[in-house]
């Protein structure tokens, strides 16, 4: 049995193919773990969707930014129509309700004791522990998951709090947890996010470190693998992996077994599009 962990597919089926033929990943026996970004830009959105879906429980997410952007559509758009053609090829597809049932059910963050990993789609504020990562991620999946979800799709784009405190209430505490959880990348050490900011470490204001580099962090000592941050690229230390080497933009695909630690890769796909 093999854990392999696979960075942003964002849609790219094929590369996906190609590595899980690299791999020889057998679903009776191995596990694949991915930190979100399932979709959008690479193409092959709905085929992905109904691959990764399709292994049962031998696959683990969490939800990225881009998989909460096609649940915010489904909500938007129950009969299709969404400007975004990708997305709008799933809300069309006849299998659309079961595989938004199914994605909406995903994991903000993912602990795995065996492994003593946590995986996040981008990142946490030195402010949380393990403990309060995953209590956070909770306070939102039950808002995903309840008869108030569209409450919560409405506000995604109306939320400008970026800075953590524990006595933040409500849908705006919520969507800050959100916001964290898959668009971190940048922020102080008082927990207050840079949300503009997508560019590789040193292009950020002095003030506002990489969410990994900040000494106070209560995670420091847990082990966590994210994506998200195309710019930083495969970065694979003892605490930290970062496994979105930009496949959707011509880099490649990344899958690290757990086990032994060893690095697969296939060539991604070109795409003119920025870092998103």
């Amino acid at each position: 049995m093999a854990t392999y962990v696979v960075g942003d597919i964002q849609g790219c089926y094929d590369p996906l193919q190609r590595l899980l033929d690299k791999v020889a990943f057998d679903a009776t026996t191995d596990q694949l773990w991915c930190p979100g970004d399932l979709v959008h830009r690479g193409g092959q959105s709905l085929e992905t969707l109904r691959l990764l879906e399709g292994l049962g429980d031998s696959f683990r997410m969490t939800l990225g930014n881009h998989d909460l952007f096609l649940l915010k559509e489904h909500w938007k758009f129950p009969e299709g129509g969404s400007p975004n053609q990708e997305m709008d090829i799933i809300l069309r597809a006849h299998d659309r309700q079961m595989l938004m049932d199914w994605l909406i059910r995903q994991p903000l963050a993912y602990w795995a004791p065996d492994h003593q990993v946590l995986m996040v789609h981008a990142g946490v504020v030195p402010q949380w522990t393990l403990d309060q990562t995953l209590s956070c991620a909770a306070e939102v999946e039950r808002a995903l998951q309840s008869d108030k979800s569209g409450k919560f799709f409405s506000k995604m784009n109306k939320n400008l709090v970026r800075r953590w405190r524990d006595d933040r209430k409500g849908w705006k505490r919520r969507r800050l947890i959100s916001n964290i959880l898959t668009r971190l990348r940048f922020c102080d050490a008082n927990g207050k996010i840079l949300s503009s900011a997508s560019g590789p470490p040193g292009s950020q204001p002095a003030s506002y470190k990489p969410w990994f580099k900040h000494k106070n962090r209560l995670t420091r000592d847990v082990r966590i693998v994210f994506g998200h941050w195309a710019a930083l690229g495969l970065r694979i230390r003892k605490r930290t992996v970062c496994l979105d080497s930009g496949c959707v933009w011509g880099g490649r695909l990344s899958a690290l077994r757990l086990e032994d630690q060893q690095l697969f890769q296939v060539p991604g796909k070109f795409h003119k599009h920025r870092f998103f």
